[in-house]
């Protein structure tokens, strides 16, 4: 195998990863594609980046064996879970309590804050340390990363993890936006109500995760 056709074989393997690591929708799929049907596609696709870049980093921890990161994650675990759980709660009463039409006419007359929309996605992904395990897993399993290699090839590796994972926000936000010109006001308001809850369900499920982990 040559040098070019190794790149590409990694970075095709990075990519497979990146999309294994996003496609599960959990509270973050749900989030972009409410920020999709309510703020535009721009907003969930960059609030789905969020989620791909938060991805990448703990892929980068994983890869590179970053291992006083991983016992400061393992350390503090628990109190990383439990805050992430609450961030998830206190989204999903936002979200359930916003009237979408509302919020439809502020973005008319003002452009949606999309760093906000990246930073909050990714802040909130990176509240999940078990995905460092996760990479270590799959990038064993495939072989994709390695000490033998150089740096630079090992970040072709992630950048295959990002790409993927910004592949998948990119299909599933085009998807919703497609779908979205023929949604009414009335089905707005239920999905916002349906979305904040789902999202509020899965946060308080986490937090008693935690709860059921130190206690049980």
């Amino acid at each position: 195998m040559n040098g070019t056709t190794m790149l590409l074989t990694l970075l095709i393997k990075g990519m497979i990863i990146g999309l294994a690591a996003s496609i599960p929708l959990g509270p973050i799929g749900v989030i972009c594609v409410q920020r999709t049907i309510n703020k535009g596609k721009i907003s969930g696709f960059l609030s789905g980046l969020g989620a791909a870049t938060a991805d990448t980093l703990f892929a980068a921890i994983a890869g590179f064996s970053l291992s006083f990161i991983i016992s400061f994650l393992e350390e503090r675990q628990t109190i990383i879970e439990l805050i992430g759980g609450v961030i998830v709660v206190l989204l999903g009463l936002k979200i359930f309590a916003t009237n979408p039409i509302s919020q439809l006419k502020r973005n008319k007359r003002k452009k949606s804050n999309l760093l906000e929309d990246f930073m909050s996605v990714l802040l909130l992904t990176g509240s999940n340390p078990l995905a460092v395990f996760f990479f270590i897993a799959l990038f064993a399993t495939a072989g994709v990363i390695s000490h033998d290699q150089s740096i630079w090839v090992n970040l072709i590796a992630l950048a295959g993890v990002f790409l993927g994972g910004a592949l998948w926000w990119y299909i599933l936000t085009s998807t919703v936006n497609y779908f979205r010109r023929h949604f009414r006001l009335k089905q707005l308001w239920w999905i916002n109500k349906i979305s904040g809850a789902v999202i509020f369900t899965l946060g308080g499920l986490a937090i008693l995760n935690v709860i059921h982990k130190v206690f049980f």
